[in-house]
């Protein structure tokens, strides 16, 4: 059998994690896929088993390296990893001391509540705004409300770690323990400018930089991997959001994409310099070789996770293959606002309830499945808006992740955005762009025309500009009198 020359790309998400192996043409060769539990043991309460996260993901590299032939060669590696999920493990030994609350864990508003008069100063530092979704309020709860990650920490062993620690650090038994920008800004620690961790923001929590991995670039040396009788290069560590960036080839100032998985995001390239605008997170973009770069990002918490809901909860849809069936069938119009864990980008308000206005007798389960689409779709609109009023309008974006395969939503998202939308033939876009990033950090010749576009479908507006306007009118209206009913509204 004749030898290949393979990438592999690691995908640590909120619902799965992947193994993929890709050819330097960015061509998939392989992959493996193992699910990851979720644990809500309390309203608002989002975890994850460490060890789950890590076994899963460990599951799926074997399996991907069981299907090389004796000759194939595995350059470099890349991992790409939720973000915001922090695990509580001890110094050197990296067993947990607690469950991984999830990015979508809600538990801390009792830290952030006190800083509403304090996020502009948080936005200018950090990039973020001070919400419960990002590290540093958890850490901050589970120092307060949990006995054994108190002791460690009482005992200076304590290591909060990003999952793109944790694992990095289990797959190369402890060789780097680090974050890289991607990471390491999400636990709201990090100041965007130097990258580094912030004086300021550690003592807004009363936190400690010595419970936190060091910062380091991206691309590098990340160690070895050794698994089922390979050596690995391990050259890259990212952000998923900004890994999908990457293998969807907005590499560029001014390129944008959207990403739709447990949560939906929407990216705008900036530039090496970080912009700001309001209700928008300036998220830092990979680094490599000293080589910067920054994205507006506009984030719908519950973009999967409604669909999760409408299925497991409702019992009215059974896959994602339900949502064009859903568009066709429909003869009602129905608005949801998809607040599950609350709002993101631009409002963050993390007391809004989902809401459905415009039920009456007629009304089908078909029309509160596209009603959760189109809201999902108009949240991520709203943030485009914003960019758009910032001087960053998006006029083509393209597409990713599992939601992205139903094309009555793209059709509605570009009518929505007025944008064209492209939509490749892959969707592992998450797990390309680490493969890219691994490639780049090991001297590939132009790694980054893997992630040339071969555009499947193109989507483009169809509404004028006035019945956009007139939309978008109704959904804030809808959306601004449902969060003023959650703030009167007591469910407790």
């Amino acid at each position: 059998m004749r030898s290949r020359e393979l990438l592999l790309a690691l995908d640590q998400g909120s619902s799965s994690s992947r193994a993929v192996l890709f050819d330097l043409k960015g061509n998939l060769v392989a992959m493996a896929q193992r699910p990851v539990r979720t644990h809500r043991p309390k309203a608002g309460w989002v975890e994850h088993d460490p060890l789950d996260l890590a076994a899963s993901l460990e599951t799926a590299l074997d399996e991907v390296l069981s299907e090389l032939g004796a000759k194939d060669i595995v350059l470099a590696a890349g991992l790409a990893v939720q973000r915001s999920t922090i695990v509580f493990c001890e110094k050197g030994t990296f067993k947990p001391a607690a469950p991984a609350p999830s990015w979508m864990d809600g538990r801390a508003t009792e830290f952030v509540s006190p800083l509403q008069d304090r996020q502009g100063e948080v936005h200018g530092l950090s990039g973020l705004y001070a919400t419960p979704y990002y590290s540093a309020p958890k850490i901050r709860w589970f120092l307060d409300h949990d006995k054994k990650v108190r002791a460690l920490a009482d005992a200076g062993r304590l290591l909060c770690a990003p999952v793109s620690t944790f694992i990095a650090a289990r797959l190369t038994k402890g060789d780097v323990v680090a974050a890289d920008p991607t990471c390491a800004q999400r636990t709201l620690l990090m100041n965007l400018d130097t990258q580094a961790w912030d004086a300021g923001l550690l003592a807004l929590f009363g936190l400690s930089a010595e419970l936190l991995p060091t910062i380091r670039a991206s691309a590098g040396e990340w160690g070895l991997i050794m698994r089922k009788g390979r050596t690995i290069p391990f050259l890259a560590t990212v952000g998923d959001q900004q890994s999908a960036a990457i293998g969807l080839g907005a590499s560029r100032e001014g390129s944008a994409v959207a990403n739709y998985g447990t949560g939906a995001f929407i990216l705008r390239h900036t530039g090496s310099s970080p912009s700001r605008a309001p209700g928008l997170l300036a998220s830092a973009g990979a680094t490599f070789a000293g080589q910067r770069s920054y994205y507006l990002e506009g984030t719908v918490h519950a973009a999967g996770t409604s669909f999760e809901w409408l299925r497991d909860n409702l019992g009215l849809m059974k896959d994602v293959k339900a949502v064009d069936a859903a568009f066709k069938a429909s003869r009602r119009h129905v608005l949801v606002l998809p607040a599950i864990g609350g709002l993101g980008a631009p409002r963050w308000d993390y007391k809004t309830k989902t809401a459905v206005f415009g039920l009456d007798s007629q009304t089908r389960a078909a029309d509160l499945v596209r009603g959760t689409a189109e809201g999902l779709c108009m949240l991520l609109a709203d943030a485009a808006a914003v960019m758009a009023s910032s001087g960053y309008e998006v006029t083509r974006a393209r597409v990713a992740g599992g939601l992205s395969r139903s094309n009555a939503m793209m059709a509605f998202q570009a009518d929505a955005l007025g944008a064209v939308l492209e939509r490749r033939k892959e969707v592992e876009a998450t797990a390309l762009g680490a493969a890219i990033l691994a490639a780049k950090s090991a001297g590939l010749l132009d790694p980054e025309k893997m992630a040339d576009a071969r555009v499947e479908k193109t989507f483009t507006p169809k509404s004028d500009e006035s019945a956009r306007a007139t939309r978008r009118s109704e959904w804030t209206a809808f959306v601004e009198s449902t969060q003023r009913l959650s703030r009167e509204i007591s469910f407790s």
